[in-house]
């Protein structure tokens, strides 16, 4: 295990509006408001043609192929995520979400693009006081965060 000690910042309340793509528009939003360093959860719609990443093709190749999942329909979502910067220095945002629909959901990593369905509500929460952050993986393929910085 590996860890840094954090302080919280700024918590920004976000609406994030129909079309928008979710990760695209919140690491735009930290990088013109300086935050390198944050979580936060989210509320809300996601529309068809939004793409998941569900779990590896294949769990034994390196570096590790993505399986992607389109969702078919309009989705409730629910998620979490962390936003350190990447290996540019620019905010990269890791977020799992659960998107249901009809009795079902799907759940996954939003990196490859989730669009909004009408709307969607982000409460993210700045953390101060770390250097924490995402360096490639050449195993994996993966940015994987580093805590100590």
């Amino acid at each position: 295990m590996k860890y840094s000690e954090a302080r919280p910042g700024r918590t920004f309340i976000i609406r994030l509006e129909d079309g928008e793509i979710l990760h695209e528009v919140l690491e735009k939003f930290a990088a013109d408001r300086g935050v390198e360093r944050a979580y936060l959860i989210a509320v809300g719609g996601a529309g068809t043609g939004s793409a998941l990443v569900v779990g590896p093709e294949d769990p034994e190749a390196r570096p590790v192929p993505p399986l992607t999942r389109i969702l078919d329909g309009v989705h409730e979502i629910a998620g979490v995520g962390t936003l350190f910067p990447g290996a540019d220095g620019r905010p990269l945002l890791h977020i799992h979400l659960a998107c249901g629909r009809e009795g079902k959901t799907v759940t996954g990593c939003g990196r490859t693009g989730v669009k909004v369905w009408q709307v969607a509500e982000v409460i993210l929460v700045e953390l101060t006081g770390t250097d924490a952050r995402r360096k490639l993986d050449p195993g994996t393929g993966f940015e994987l965060l580093q805590p100590e910085g």
